[in-house]
Parts: structure tokens; C-alpha cells; sequence
């Protein structure tokens, strides 16, 4: 059981770095001797997450536990249920820190969006986009829940680390989700409550979200965007990936527009099938592409459209 939880759950582990403890989602923990002031978060985490799950209309069953002396707060399943597992001390910390009780809930926004996504029944545990997304969904969520844009990114701001690694990315794409999730929220009238941030209690567990059209992204007017069509008379499923790792497959509905971004750089990746196997390419934000048939060597190509 141990083996396993160590591939489930995220945020479980921390590790040190230059001194510093940082969670397994890329959160420093804060020092108790470095706090300024005695602010103390006025919550029950329970009922927090509880607020959370009906702002969005989500009916997710939860387990939540409070854990004090790990330093820590996580997103887990043990025994086929959702747990999210925090220690009360770490979280009023970070409200100290960050000066505001809106943090502690962020957090606890974050570890909800591993499972929104399903992150923790992936089983291949923390990478740059699942981090993303569950930051983007932090934002979307703080937002409905009414916390201003600096209360949304206040504990990234204050205890996330500054460069990317293997399990996190960096602090400034980690705001930038945040920031989206948010817009995103406050920008929303009507139409499904958990927009782009989420889906379905079914998706989101591979890669990173490439965005796709889901309904509530800007329009495909918008230039920064990537917009790929594919020369065909049937859909086309293609494979597209934030970090060239994880790929996530997407339909391409025929004489039809996909338009995305990706979450983590300005560039991401696209696979496709070629003799036996896959050929990959790099696409870029602000380009049009088109997939393309080679009648010669029966294979797809992409080609870039020219402005």
C-alpha cells in the first residue's frame, strides 16, 4: 500500500533544495520562525472544500483529513476513495506568510483539481501540466468563491518555486495558469459552471490540457492561439503534448477549426501516424496549420499557412 500511495498521491513527498522543504507540488514550505504576524486562517477544510465542489456543481464525493506534523496538504486515493489530507498548522502558515486567510484555500483549490482531473489515478504522479491544470482550476474556483485575482495568486506568489523542474513548473507559468482560471471565471455568463477548468470527473488523466474547443475560449478570431484544421472529408484524431511526454489525443472534426493553446510554453507538440510508426511536430502559439495528405508517400504532413 505504501508503493502504491507514493505514485498517487500528490504533494505527498517534500524534498529539500538549497535548504528549503518544497512539497511534491512545487510549494515551498514556509519556515514557522520566518512569520511576521499571528493571522490564522478561519476555516474548516471540510466545509471549504464542500463550498468549492457546489460553487462548481460538482457532486465528487470527498474524504478529507487533517493530518497535522506533515508539513504538507495532498490529493490522494486510498482504498477507491478521495482524499484530500492536510495539515492544519502548514496551511495557517501560509496564510502568515501570504497575509491573507485566501491562500490556505487555494491550496486546498489546487489539491482538489489533481482530482477534478484525475490526476491521481494516472499513477505516473506530479509533472509541469498536471500542476498547471490544477492551478488553473485554483483560479477558476477562487474566483466563483469571491476572491479577488492578487488573493487567487497570493500563496503561488508567496511559496512556490521560482524554476521549473521535473514535477513542477515554474512560479511565473504557475501565476499565469492561475490568472487564466480566473479570467476565466469572472468572464464567463451562463453555460457550464466548470468551463475550461475541468470537463469531466472522466478526463484530464494523461497529459497536460491542450484547451481545445470547449466553448468558453476566446474566439478564433483570437491571433495568439494555435488554429489547426486537417484536410479531410472525416474527423481525424490527432495526439498533441505541452511537454513532448504525455500526449493527448484530440479530434480534428472534418472542414472545422480546432483552435488551442498550450499551457506551459508558447510551442507544443503534435503527433501523427507515418509508415509505422509516429512522425512529431512542433506547432507554435500564434500559427495556422493545416494536416495535410501525401498521396505519394500516404502519409500526413503538417504545413504552416502563411498570414
Amino acid at each position: 500500500m505504501n508503493r502504491i500511495l507514493l505514485f498517487l498521491a500528490f504533494g505527498l513527498s517534500t524534498v529539500s533544495i538549497h535548504g528549503q522543504k518544497v512539497t511534491g507540488c512545487g510549494f515551498k514550505v514556509p519556515p514557522r520562525s520566518l512569520l511576521k504576524t499571528n493571522f490564522q486562517s478561519v476555516y474548516e477544510a471540510r466545509q471549504i472544500i464542500t463550498n468549492m465542489k457546489d460553487t462548481i456543481h460538482w457532486k465528487e464525493n470527498f474524504s478529507v483529513r487533517e493530518q497535522n506534523g506533515i508539513r504538507n496538504a495532498y490529493a490522494t486515493i486510498i482504498n477507491k476513495m478521495r482524499w484530500i489530507i492536510y495539515d492544519n498548522n502548514f496551511l495557517e502558515d501560509i496564510d502568515a506568510y501570504a497575509s491573507t486567510k485566501w491562500a490556505s484555500i487555494s491550496v486546498l483549490a489546487h489539491e482538489m483539481g489533481h482530482h477534478y482531473y484525475n490526476h491521481t489515478i494516472s499513477g505516473t504522479g506530479s509533472t509541469p501540466p498536471k500542476e498547471i491544470e490544477a492551478d488553473g482550476f485554483s483560479g477558476y474556483v477562487m474566483q466563483k468563491l469571491g476572491a479577488s485575482l492578487n488573493e487567487s495568486v497570493a500563496a503561488i506568489t508567496a511559496i512556490a518555486s521560482d524554476r521549473a523542474s521535473a514535477t513542477h513548473p515554474a512560479k511565473k507559468d504557475r501565476v499565469t495558469a492561475i490568472t487564466k482560471g480566473w479570467n476565466q471565471a469572472k468572464t464567463e455568463t451562463g453555460g457550464n459552471a466548470g468551463g475550461n477548468t475541468g470537463g469531466n470527473t472522466g478526463g484530464g488523466s494523461g497529459g497536460g490540457n491542450t484547451g481545445g474547443n470547449t466553448g468558453n475560449l476566446p474566439s478564433a478570431d483570437d491571433a495568439s492561439w494555435i488554429s489547426l484544421t486537417v484536410q479531410s472529408i472525416k474527423d481525424e484524431k490527432v495526439l498533441l503534448s505541452d511537454d513532448g511526454k504525455n500526449y493527448q489525443a484530440a479530434d480534428v472534426k472534418a472542414g472545422e477549426a480546432f483552435v488551442f493553446r498550450f499551457e506551459i510554453y508558447e510551442y507544443g507538440w503534435l503527433k501523427l501516424p507515418y509508415y509505422n510508426g509516429y512522425r512529431t511536430f512542433k506547432l507554435m502559439h500564434g500559427k495556422d496549420y493545416s494536416i495535410l495528405w501525401n498521396r505519394r508517400t500516404k502519409n500526413w504532413t503538417v504545413v504552416e499557412v502563411p498570414n
